[in-house]
């Protein structure tokens, strides 16, 4: 089955599989965005918002919750 396939398939669901097959593929992709995410940290691409979240923080511009 291709995309164009599963996309006719999916929009074709009753609400409740619909909201069923949603739910799943959530659950799904949760650990493959973590995976990117860690991916993301260890490249350090977060490097510079971390940067400029210390230096907000380190002007007072913001507090510690």
């Amino acid at each position: 089955m291709n995309i164009t396939e599963l996309k006719t398939v999916v929009s074709k669901l009753p609400q409740n599989q619909l909201a069923e097959f949603i739910e799943w593929l959530d659950e799904f992709q949760e650990p493959l965005w973590d995976k990117h995410i860690e991916e993301d940290l260890k490249a350090g691409k977060f490097d510079p918002l971390k940067r400029q979240a210390e230096q907000v923080f380190s002007e007072g511009k913001c507090r510690e919750i």
